[in-house]
């Protein structure tokens, strides 16, 4: 079985967030796997060891991403590929678009990412290769069972259970309560080290997408205050409170 893994490099998620000049100060920060998407590793590997075949890693992102892609090999993945060209970087629609060039030149009977990353949390670029791909997709997974070509998923949907079934290829997300994910083993570690990656620029795409949106400043949300009571009848309590969630905080 040929299995991909989509993967990003995020803050650890105890990292506190400082900003500098409308952007996130990254000097002296620790990047981790992002937490979804070791669950998506973990089940390819599982999915690997029970079908046979290999996983690859794939990861769009910065010279520093190789940490994550050498995590991800010293859990148990057999290949990793690194886009590595700030010419790709970009929103969720370039990210997906980027990796879709790539996947589409390669053979694949299941896609795996997690649900979404931590620092954007968007939940998009998965499903939108999916799209530019032409396969299913189904989100949010806590189960996964393989019968021949054909994918039964279990979805976590708020309290329930939804049970979605697909033909392979298929692509899916991973949520928490998936599995748990394995700790990297020492000689993990020393093969990890020895297992060339492989490096993927914007030539070797020859292809172009510019994004469909641009952050124009970053800032943190206002400190938490004590909550406030509204009086008078309920219509003058809703058009106060209107007003406030209007000019006050711009949230409508």
């Amino acid at each position: 079985m040929k299995i991909l893994v989509l993967m990003k490099q995020t803050f650890d998620t105890e990292e506190k967030i400082v900003l500098e000049g409308g952007k996130v100060k990254e000097d002296g920060v620790q990047y981790v796997i992002n937490p979804y998407d070791e669950y998506a590793i973990e089940e390819a590997i599982v999915l690997r060891d029970k079908f046979g075949g290999e996983v690859t890693v794939i990861t769009l992102g910065p010279a520093r991403a190789e940490e994550a892609l050498r995590k991800a090999l010293a859990m148990g993945a057999d290949h990793g590929v690194h886009i590595n060209d700030g010419a790709l970087f970009g929103d969720e629609f370039k990210a997906a678009k980027m990796l879709a060039e790539y996947i589409k030149t390669q053979e694949y009977d299941i896609i795996l990412g997690g649900n979404q990353a931590v620092d954007d949390g968007s939940g998009q670029v998965a499903v939108r290769v999916a799209e530019l791909l032409g396969i299913p997709h189904i989100s949010t997974i806590i189960k996964l069972e393989i019968c021949g070509t054909k994918v039964t998923a279990y979805r976590d949907v708020e309290g329930d259970v939804e049970i979605v079934e697909a033909t392979l290829p298929v692509l899916v997300t991973a949520q928490q309560g998936l599995n748990e994910p394995r700790y990297p083993s020492l000689l993990g570690i020393r093969k990890a080290n020895k297992i060339p990656l492989k490096v993927v620029s914007a030539a070797d795409l020859n292809v172009s997408a510019s994004p469909k949106n641009e952050t124009i400043n970053t800032f943190l949300p206002k400190e938490k205050t004590g909550g406030r009571i509204l009086e008078g009848e309920n219509a003058e309590k809703v058009k106060e409170l209107v007003a406030l969630l209007r000019i006050e905080d711009k949230l409508i």
